[in-house]
């Protein structure tokens, strides 16, 4: 049996300098305009305005700023942005004061007077609860924050996750989502949670997952989170869905039955599908995580295959890895070609020279439905791209496959247009909460219909294409959030 046998992360180019302040006719105050939101011609407008009338505006925040004005963005949004500017504080020091946080409003009154006028209530961008004196501020949506994949509050989101989890064994996906999204919240905050109080009002965070959080903080565990962990329901639902090929509705119907272990779904002969049959047969081996080596492995192999038939085909890694991850459940790689519809055909030739060479342990293709840009009249079906699901034989010099050499390995290829493949790049990159509030964002604040394959804004009537995901970002309105910040 034939078996599938980094590149390096470019450095980003150093920020330019920012400019020298120029000297004011008022040395006590020192502005800094946030160009979010009030964009960058405007503000440079702005800027010049101020200075012509004497002001200090410096071009980056820095300690000597003493007004920080903003436009059309929450104090939380621009406390938020000031804390990040800063940098993060260990804990147990004194944050200095910081800046006034100003709306745009005493900017104006103080250049029709000439000078600066007193801040007055009014003038003052409102940050909420007591987690902003601890430089926390989580926007509503996942999407508008960073998630990076090490956090401070491991203990805390593993217990809300695993009520997540149960929530949907149990079919209330509604559950299943409100407890998701505190561990999320959890997920972005820049350090350790000391105390329930600390969180304040932040969004996402509903009276239970609050109690959760109360009880792990005080006792080290949730009473109910080991309650579930030892129930028989969860651990039998938990051992059936890792099965390749079966979901809820199918682990669920079999504990209904009386199944609880592998071995009974073997010795009572349950009816498996194909991709059951091969999830079973592979189960251990598809439940030993997936090192980033052994996925970057995969990927030079399929793209060795890939110019076979097609040269100057892409393959990229998706996923988790692309999140940076180390480790994960499979692999997902996302096939191009620079001109449109070359595409086409290739993965049936790939896969087909792939199982020739004993590359392929079980594979199940579907064909492209996608039919092309029409007005969507939901968000409907996400992703419609041709793809194959497969498990690859990989070799596997040590560990538990050790002994015969190699490990059967999940993999999934999924083949899209180039003029849609930052689309695709961007739903097949992750994290499932992460893309689940993208589209969220896009219906709500946006009125636009987001899937993997275009976005469609409602109230123009009108598709935006989109050369990479930055694009789709700023069609959105939201600040680019690279792949290794995406893991809520």
């Amino acid at each position: 049996m034939a078996q599938v046998p980094l590149k390096k992360k470019k450095r980003r180019a150093p920020s330019p300098p920012a400019e020298p302040p120029a000297p004011g006719r008022f040395p006590a105050v020192v502005l800094c305009l946030v160009e979010k939101r009030m964009g960058a011609s405007r503000r440079a407008f702005l800027t010049a305005l101020a200075r012509a009338k004497g002001f200090r505006v410096d071009g980056a925040y820095s300690a000597a700023v003493t007004h920080l004005v903003s436009e059309r963005n929450s104090g939380d949004e621009v406390a938020r942005w000031l804390a990040q500017q800063r940098g993060e504080r260990g804990p147990g020091g004194d944050p200095d004061p910081g800046p006034a946080l100003l709306d745009l409003s005493w900017f104006t009154e103080s250049m029709s007077a000439g000078q600066p006028v007193a801040i007055e209530p009014r003038h003052r961008l409102r940050v909420t609860g007591p987690a902003a004196q601890h430089g926390w501020h989580v926007a509503p949506y996942a999407c508008q924050r960073r998630t990076p994949l090490a956090h401070s509050n491991q203990a805390l989101t593993e217990a809300l996750e695993t009520l997540a989890e149960e929530a949907g064994f149990s079919g209330s996906e509604g559950r299943s989502l409100a407890f998701t999204r505190a561990a999320s919240v959890l997920k972005a905050l820049p350090r350790r949670l000391g105390a329930l109080e600390e969180l304040g009002p932040l969004p996402g965070l509903g009276e239970h997952s609050r109690r959760v959080i109360q009880d792990v903080l005080e006792d080290g565990v949730s009473a109910e989170v080991q309650r579930v962990k030892l129930s028989e329901r969860y651990r039998t639902m938990k051992l059936f869905t890792k099965i390749f090929g079966v979901g809820v509705r199918t682990a669920d119907r079999w504990y209904q039955e009386g199944l609880r272990t592998l071995a009974e779904l073997q010795e009572r002969r349950t009816k498996l599908t194909r991709q059951q049959q091969a999830g079973l047969r592979h189960y251990d081996d598809l439940n030993t995580p997936v090192g980033r080596g052994e996925a970057e492995t995969i990927s030079r192999a399929v793209q060795e295959a890939v110019w076979r038939f097609l040269p100057g085909a892409a393959v990229t890694l998706a996923g988790g890895f692309r999140r940076g991850k180390l480790h994960g459940h499979d692999v997902d790689l996302l096939i191009t070609h620079p001109e449109d519809g070359r595409e086409a055909g290739l993965l049936s030739l790939l896969v087909s020279w792939l199982d020739s060479q004993g590359v392929i342990l079980y594979q199940h293709s579907q064909e492209n439905s996608y039919e092309g840009p029409e007005p969507p009249r939901g968000e409907g079906v996400l992703d419609q791209f041709e793809r194959c699901f497969c498990i690859f034989c990989l070799a596997a010099p040590g560990g538990p496959a050790a002994g015969r050499g190699w490990k059967a390995v999940r993999v999934d290829l999924v083949v899209a247009p180039i003029s849609q493949f930052p689309f695709a790049l961007l739903g097949w990159t992750g994290s499932r909460h992460f893309e689940r509030e993208l589209r969220r964002f896009a219906k709500h604040e946006r009125k636009m219909v987001l899937n993997s394959h275009a976005l469609y804004d409602t109230r123009r009537s009108l598709f935006l294409p989109a050369a990479s995901e930055e694009e789709i970002f700023q069609h959105l309105g939201l600040e680019y959030v690279p792949p290794t910040e995406r893991n809520a």
